[in-house]
């Protein structure tokens, strides 16, 4: 039987000044290295260990500042529109967290006026971890989702051979903090696992499940360092939804998924490597029928069906959004963010690129957690 992976505690200050620094040491503005540490910050405080901040920086020094992919202190555009409720953006390469912030809040203040609220950005690059976005809103009373095109065409389409899919992603939160004492937070890849829990793997030197993923042969294998394209999770249902996002590009505005984050190829093509986005809001009043039965009240209501859903000998079934709830109870016991220790020497490196005193991020110098 394999021993328990050991976790260090390392107190949420000290990872976010690290993380904001990291940032700004690659040219971004205080806004946006702020964004992106909160974030990254959110995502490991809620056991999401394949966005956090390491993925985000490695993603950024593959595919962001480092290649010119996204591009610190960009300013964002809004498209004229005649729909008062919906607005399009040009996110012209701005930092992917950072937008991503700023238009879910657009989308509240949209739902806030209109009952409901949708933001799409073409031209972006990744924003990591999408359940955050989506989770913050459904704490504060929304009813919220986005998705978005992955930086990569990493996913082979049912029934084919070679990889023409993003990762592709899709979030959604549903306000049951009253019910349930968190949200509902449904937030997937649509590839069996992430290409993130890749690199987590590679990192702690694990092996795969089977199904996940082929290697350059396009044979399936379960060596982390092997795999070269991944699979739809649920066969044709996964590809169904991976396909969408997709198409969501599409009509936003980007180009053919294979040219995504392979900007000189796209350059040549007279293409686009970016990622899009979408985003919506809606303000649970406004589809409200308002005649539940018995004389409940729309958030009763909601507990009401929860009860009934998860009645009936389902009581020990797990709630999309649990791990989550539980992942942020333990680091709340724990006083901090808890990483292994692979990722606390990831984090020393992070620190040294800084040029901060990298031997001070050894897992030693982190108090273990029970």
């Amino acid at each position: 039987m394999a021993s328990p992976e050991i976790f260090h505690i390392v107190p949420r200050t000290r990872h976010d000044a690290l993380v904001h620094a990291a940032y700004r040491h690659r040219g971004y503005t205080e806004e946006e290295s702020a964004a992106a540490a909160r974030m990254c910050s959110e995502a490991s405080w809620h056991g999401i260990r394949t966005h956090n901040a390491l993925k985000a920086l490695h993603l950024d020094e593959l595919f962001g500042s480092g290649s010119g992919g996204c591009v610190p202190g960009a300013e964002v555009a809004v498209v004229a529109s005649k729909f008062k409720a919906a607005q399009a953006w040009d996110g012209r390469r701005k930092l992917g967290q950072a937008v991503a912030v700023e238009a879910m809040e657009t989308c509240i203040r949209l739902a806030d006026e209109y009952g409901c609220g949708t933001v799409s950005v073409d031209n972006a690059f990744h924003y990591l971890w999408g359940g955050g976005y989506v989770m913050d809103a459904a704490k504060r009373g929304y009813i919220a989702y986005t998705n978005c095109t992955s930086t990569l065409a990493e996913v082979v389409p049912f029934g084919g051979k070679s990889p023409t899919l993003g990762t592709n992603p899709h979030s959604w939160g549903f306000p049951t903090v009253e019910a349930l004492g968190y949200p509902v937070v449904i937030d997937w890849a649509t590839s069996t696992i992430a290409m993130g829990r890749v690199e987590q793997f590679k990192r702690e030197g694990k092996e795969l499940p089977p199904g996940c993923g082929v290697d350059a042969e396009g044979q399936p294998t379960t060596d982390p360092h092997k795999i070269k394209a991944l699979l739809p999770f649920g066969a044709h249902k996964g590809y169904g939804l991976a396909l969408l996002n997709e198409l969501f590009g599409a009509a936003i505005g980007g180009s053919p998924p294979t040219l995504r984050g392979r900007a000189e190829r796209a350059k040549a093509a007279g293409e686009k490597s970016t990622s899009a986005f979408f985003f919506q809001v809606i303000h649970p009043e406004a589809i409200s029928g308002a005649a539940f039965s018995r004389g409940r009240s729309q958030a009763e209501n909601i507990a009401a069906v929860l009860r009934d859903i998860f009645g009936h000998g389902n009581e020990d079934c797990m709630l999309p959004g649990t791990i989550e709830a539980r992942a942020a109870e333990r680091c709340d016991k724990a006083g901090g963010l808890l990483f292994s220790e692979a990722e606390i020497r990831g984090f020393a490196e992070v620190a040294e690129e800084c040029g901060q005193d990298a031997p001070d991020w050894t897992p030693e110098t982190f108090p273990v957690a029970e």
